[in-house]
């Protein structure tokens, strides 16, 4: 007997990718909660681990070494993952603040958003400085100090802040341009004594790897400002530095401050259970003070603190007791010294050398390992008894989401010629086009419709996406966007969530259709399996419309947006697609085409790329127009990630349907792409070629990565690659 999915009942928000709300993803995914819908925030798909950043700095780690995948940990665990910086929390009315979307709604959160070594109040440094933490933005300045090979003078570097933070970075910073040959001059800056906090032994061991690494120290002496190249000291000397980061303390993240929680010193205070004053709200990491049982801002007690938020995140979502958390009075202090030697401190003993950086490194890669190799998604299990050609209908890959969940050309074709013969005299029938053309008192109305099945989990992305799908035949045509009508299958929700959901949709997908010019005037709401998103929408043409019926031999084929979101939607179902391409990838689905559109409106012919991909569009325009094409598939732009992707075999649920468009074409990595199903593609148009670099040069300008692709030809319609 059929078994429909479970509704979800309860909304858990995770604000914050960090070390404790990693750990409990990965725990949620081995032992899902029906009826919990899990959301994490993070500003970024990735999340850096702390532990790994001095080797990262003195060149041990590769920058993808240091990152936890969020995307692929969202995936597996089912959560949805909003790629935005939270801003605001209201704990009355349980809602979260991310810039540029609504508000999201929870039942019960967690805040780890860590802290940040930002420095307000040192003029010159928000300009000229990179802060320590959040670590990711700093990674990745670094990176780029690092590998700037085209400079050949020697590079200064300082730190602002002379505790054991600050003394890891500058010896990895001097370490690694070292052993470049770029290093000028190292400089380690405190207001008071460096490394004053720290033991007797564990000083004078540091402050050996200083002078072992060249590193000079500026010690009770605050810093006046910070200038390009330069940092002035209160006493009027000045300090060479091209790379100046701070780790002078640990600072709350400001917007905390005004959630009404109880603070301290601007830091969540948590009771034994991590629960904040509102008993909704827990927080972890080094954003939460432990109000019962202060401790010094570490990694350490994040790791540990996970397993209880876990547990206790469940038990109040099951109505179970809650669990206390126990924080060591002592940990394991391991502190990397630039080189591949370690200091090690704990119950005032201390150990040093190569060894002890094996057995940190062993430690950090072992904590890693957890999230490089997460389970893949499992393939269907057949039935013991089943038709002889279930299997091959089934395929080997999940279905797709987005324009890869679409039928077959072939079929489609079928069914369409099967259709009556139009009745009406108001109705123009446009063959191969998506949208019709209908006359009313003498206005010409273009009519179009598209669904989506859902491709991500996030239903703000997804009605992006679906509305800009959904507007692309519109604007192929060269028409003005005029009205719409939602069709909406909700996966099963309370009311509640239902409300929410459907606030999240038609807001966002609102904000797309109100920018082009159009409005959403109603429509229809369906619950089902899962959630699949759709418009029906009208424009208006104010001269004839654009076909794909009018090119001409020597028109020049210009694509407005990459390929690839096939590709890269399939390999994220998989767990095999990282975080940052998809990213990338939705950024380019959310795009709209209304002012490429625009700029296009005298194309001889122009179509949408979407989900018969750019092959089977292109021989549609040349099917209709009585020409041929030349593709120059070097020139054509590709997504992040996609040749890679597609060169390790990855290919979306329709490629061989599409594959079969073109059989004669060659097949390789990114000749398959021109065969991979595209959601919310860019608009393909044939140009006059004598304003072929003016109209692309425009497009460009425009912000889009439009590319001239090939040319028409005279000939039967097939297409060619040069």
């Amino acid at each position: 007997m059929y078994s429909p999915p479970l509704p979800a009942t309860k909304d858990v928000v995770l604000i914050g990718g960090g070390h404790a709300h990693a750990l409990v993803l990965l725990k949620w995914g081995m032992r899902p909660l029906p009826g919990a819908r899990l959301t994490l925030i993070n500003p970024g798909p990735t999340a850096p681990y702390s532990g790994m950043l001095p080797g990262f700095v003195a060149g041990h780690y590769q920058r993808q070494d240091l990152d936890i995948d969020l995307v692929k940990l969202a995936r597996f665990c089912g959560a949805r993952l909003i790629l935005g910086a939270a801003d605001g929390l209201d704990p009355q009315a349980r809602l979260v603040n991310v810039p540029g979307r609504a508000p999201i709604a929870y039942d019960f959160a967690s805040i780890d958003v860590g802290i940040t070594s930002e420095m307000p109040d040192l003029p010159g440094f928000a300009t000229h400085g990179v802060p320590a933490k959040p670590l990711g933005t700093f990674a990745s300045s670094w990176e780029a100090f690092r590998r700037d090979h085209g400079r050949s003078d020697p590079a200064h570097i300082a730190v602002i802040g002379g505790g054991v933070a600050g003394a890891e970075l500058v010896l990895a910073m001097a370490h690694a341009l070292s052993r470049q040959g770029r290093l000028g001059q190292a400089t380690l800056i405190d207001s008071g004594p460096v490394l004053g906090q720290a033991s007797p032994e564990v000083a004078k061991r540091l402050r050996r790897a200083f002078s072992e690494h060249r590193v000079s120290l500026v010690e009770n002496t605050g810093v006046d400002r910070v200038e390009p190249g330069l940092i002035h000291l209160s006493d009027g000397r000045e300090v060479l530095s091209d790379f100046t980061t701070g780790a002078a303390g640990a600072h709350p993240h400001d917007w905390i401050a005004g959630s009404g929680l109880t603070l301290h010193q601007g830091f969540v205070t948590v009771d034994e259970t991590l629960q904040s004053s509102d008993p909704n709200v827990f927080a972890v990491g080094d954003c939460a003070h432990l109000g019962f049982s202060p401790r010094p801002k570490a990694g350490v007690y994040a790791v540990r603190q996970a397993p209880i938020l876990y547990h206790n995140l469940r038990a109040r979502l099951t109505a179970d007791p809650l669990r206390r958390y126990r924080p060591q009075k002592d940990y394991l202090k391991l502190i990397s010294m630039g080189r591949k030697e370690a200091l090690g401190d704990r119950f005032g003993l201390q150990f040093s050398g190569a060894l002890v950086w094996g057995w940190k490194n062993r430690i950090d890669q072992a904590f890693m390992e957890q999230f490089r190799h997460l389970p893949q998604m499992e393939q269907v299990k057949l039935p013991a008894e089943h038709t002889y050609d279930l299997p091959e209908a089934l395929g080997d890959k999940p279905m797709c989401g987005g324009c890869g969940a679409k039928a077959g050309r072939g079929a489609l074709r079928a069914a369409l010629t099967a259709l009556t013969p139009l009745q009406r005299q108001d109705v123009t029938a446009l063959p191969g086009d998506d949208a019709a053309l209908v006359q009313t008192g003498g206005v010409q109305q273009v009519i179009t419709t598209d669904h989506l099945r859902g491709l991500v989990l996030d239903p703000v992305v997804m009605a992006r996406i679906a509305a800009v799908h959904a507007l692309g035949d519109i604007w192929a045509m060269a028409a003005d966007p005029q009205v719409a009508t939602a069709n909406l299958i909700l996966p099963r929700l309370t009311p509640a969530l239902q409300q929410r959901t459907l606030s999240e949709i038609m807001s966002s997908a609102g904000e797309i259709f109100h920018a082009a010019g159009a409005d959403i005037v109603g429509g229809h709401t369906s619950i089902g399996d899962e959630l699949s998103i759709g418009f029906t929408v009208t424009g208006l043409c104010p001269s004839a419309p654009v076909t794909l019926a009018g090119a001409q031999p020597g028109d020049v084929l210009i694509l407005t947006k990459p390929l690839g979101s096939g590709v890269i939607m399939a390999a994220e179902m998989a767990g095999a697609a990282k975080g940052d391409w998809v990213a990338a990838a939705l950024t380019r689905m959310c795009q709209p085409q209304g002012a490429a559109a625009r700029i296009l409106s005298g194309a001889h012919a122009m179509t949408d790329v979407t989900g018969f991909g750019l092959a089977g569009h292109l021989l549609g325009l040349c099917e209709a127009s009585g020409l041929a094409a030349q593709v120059d598939l070097a020139a054509v732009p590709l997504m992040q990630g996609a040749a890679e992707l597609s060169a390790g075999g990855i290919r979306s649920s329709l490629f061989e349907d599409n594959r079969a468009i073109a059989p004669g074409l060659p097949r390789g990595a990114e000749a398959d792409l021109l065969f991979d199903p595209q959601t919310a593609g860019g608009l393909l148009a044939a140009i006059a070629p004598e304003t072929a670099d003016k109209v692309l040069k425009q497009l460009q300008d425009a912000g889009y990565s439009a590319a001239r692709i090939g040319s028409l030809t005279s000939g039967t319609a097939e297409l060619h690659l040069i």
